[in-house]
């Protein structure tokens, strides 16, 4: 309900034909934040209070009663929930939601499994990037890959997938360029990375089953055996 104005939430309730007291009724319901308020307004309500309360039992007995908020505005935009929902946030509530799920028993046998209840939640990627930064916890990663490899010739893209696979199981690094990429480009490429060594896989070296292998801080450049290279 934080994500839209009130007003604009009642007009489009009385545009669905709903009453004024009606809709000042479900207002008043989803602004409840506490559980036992909810059964004084609401009453037992069938099993949907039940289940509420047994949740927060068993997280009070789990110590994780703290950590928990009832909200009964919480509401999640897929229409495969059949029971409780939540959303997770930071502790300080600066940032939307980190994650949400809830449970949904008739999902797994709509897409052909076993007719099983379930539960299950996602993550937000984006915002728990956000949290990461605003806490300093992002790792400072240092992306450097030893090989790039690529073909001069969109028909040696096997033959360089076969030079990055023989790289890969000596334990080396490598970056190989799928695409048929101008040599410029490769270059651009191996720069961003900081790739040591630039692997060429051309017509008539790899006719004598060699490769041309280029390092890249002194500008060398050789013919190496593939049984050779390491």
């Amino acid at each position: 309900m934080e994500k839209i104005p009130l007003d604009e939430i009642k007009s489009d309730l009385k545009a669905a034909g709903i009453s004024e007291d009606a809709i000042e009724e479900l207002l008043q319901v989803l602004s409840v934040k506490s559980l036992s308020k909810l059964e004084e307004i609401l009453g037992t309500a069938g099993d949907a209070i039940a289940d509420l309360k047994q949740l927060f039992y068993l997280a009070d007995k789990f110590g994780y009663s703290d950590w928990i908020q009832f909200d009964a505005s919480v509401v999640r935009g897929l229409a495969y929930y059949t029971g409780i929902v939540f959303e997770g946030f930071d502790r300080e509530g600066k940032l939307r939601a980190i994650c949400g799920g809830g449970r949904y028993d008739r999902l797994l046998s709509t897409f052909g499994g076993d007719d099983l209840p379930a539960c299950g939640f996602g993550f937000g990627d984006a915002v728990i990037l956000e949290l990461l930064k605003e806490k300093k916890l992002v790792p400072e990663l240092n992306q450097q890959v030893e090989n790039i490899v690529c073909s001069l010739d969109k028909e040696l893209q096997g033959a360089a997938a076969k030079v990055a696979a023989v790289l890969r199981e000596k334990g080396k690094s490598v970056d190989l360029v799928l695409e048929n990429k101008p040599l410029k480009w490769v270059f651009k490429r191996a720069a961003r990375i900081n790739a040591d060594r630039l692997i060429l896989v051309g017509k008539s070296e790899w006719e004598k089953g060699m490769v041309c292998v280029k390092t890249l801080a002194t500008g060398e450049q050789c013919e190496v055996e593939l049984d050779q290279l390491v």
